[in-house]
């Protein structure tokens, strides 16, 4: 899958791309069905609200079978090795949840402001690329950008250490109200299956989730080879160590395995 002039065109000047329905449904409900298992998993990878509802599943492609193939398929890997202009590898993987009433915030940040300062991550020659397991509306805790603050570069940041349950690199107010007023807020909704992607410096937040609608967005961090992270210190399975680039699986992966279970499935009945 490649992105036309029109698409790069708009990505370069916005900092961010939305596609709609790009996953089949059911693809899709493979991918929804497996993150309910992994959030129910006892594993350090996975964080929990204050409530204890699941807030992020990190490295879920070490392991799941459907989030590994995820993880290298074409329709997301193609257009970041075209973005990026050269071979890519996984720098982070989060299936990150805002569960129905109990999702909480996320604060103003650049995810490459957190990469350089915690990772030395050299340049923003890195990001991210996403998938709706749920549809994204308005009330259930869409993610919020601010257009064009991607060319604003890294902004000063501090560091939150007790907002949340993850700690994050975070914008003052002043700074999201001097960048809101030269580019506004948007929050991209769509149907589950859509793809969104963003540029590393892109300033962005999403709100708590108090709807009675739960919402699920699984995120890709990826950066070129040559960029790679030069201090190692967060966990591994939270900023990877294994530069090797990415081969994109086949287009039918995901359709392959939801196929396949589906079969086997209606043989057990």
């Amino acid at each position: 899958m490649r992105l036309t002039p029109e698409q790069l065109e708009e990505f370069d000047r916005e900092g961010y791309l939305f596609l709609p329905s790009v996953f089949s449904p059911e693809e899709t409900r493979l991918l929804r069905e497996e993150a309910e298992r992994v959030y129910a998993l006892d594993r350090e990878e996975v964080w929990r609200e204050s409530s204890g509802a699941p807030r992020t599943a990190f490295a879920a492609h070490t392991y799941s079978e459907p989030f590994r193939r995820l993880g290298r398929h074409p329709r997301l890997i193609e257009p970041v090795m075209q973005l990026l202009d050269g071979p890519i590898y996984m720098h982070q993987y989060k299936v990150n949840a805002k569960a129905a009433f109990d999702g909480e915030v996320w604060q103003w940040h650049q995810d490459y402001g957190t990469w350089a300062r915690d990772d030395e991550m050299p340049e923003p020659r890195a990001m991210n690329i996403s998938v709706f397991l749920d549809e994204v509306t308005a009330v259930n805790g869409p993610l919020m950008f601010i257009p064009r603050s991607h060319k604003q570069g890294v902004q000063d940041a501090g560091h939150d250490l007790e907002t949340t349950s993850y700690p994050l690199w975070t914008l003052d107010r002043a700074t999201v109200k001097r960048l809101a007023e030269e580019g506004g807020i948007v929050a991209p909704t769509g149907p589950a299956g859509s793809m969104l992607m963003f540029h590393g410096t892109l300033v962005h937040a999403s709100p708590p989730n108090i709807s009675p609608w739960g919402r699920t967005i699984v995120y890709l961090s990826l950066c070129h080879v040559d960029n790679h992270i030069r201090r190692f210190k967060r966990p591994e399975w939270v900023a990877h160590r294994d530069f090797t680039p990415i081969e994109p699986l086949a287009d039918d992966c995901l359709s392959e395995l939801a196929a396949g279970q589906k079969s086997a499935g209606q043989a057990a009945e």
